[in-house]
């Protein structure tokens, strides 16, 4: 369950049918590993961060 900071945050994401609030949630329990921090690693960083992705490695 999201709470109400959490949900005004994702709010653009959740709207999409493609997303919704399942989908939030799977994105936050998700874990995602990058390796190299160079010119596609890091803005994927920042991009996975952005779209709430739990654990970033």
């Amino acid at each position: 369950m999201m709470d109400d900071p959490t949900l005004l945050r994702y709010s653009r994401q959740i709207m999409l049918d493609e997303v919704d609030i399942e989908g939030q949630e799977r994105l936050q329990a998700a874990h995602a590993l990058i390796i190299g921090a160079g010119g596609l690693g890091s803005p994927a960083a920042l991009y996975l961060a952005a779209s709430g992705v739990g654990r970033i490695t």
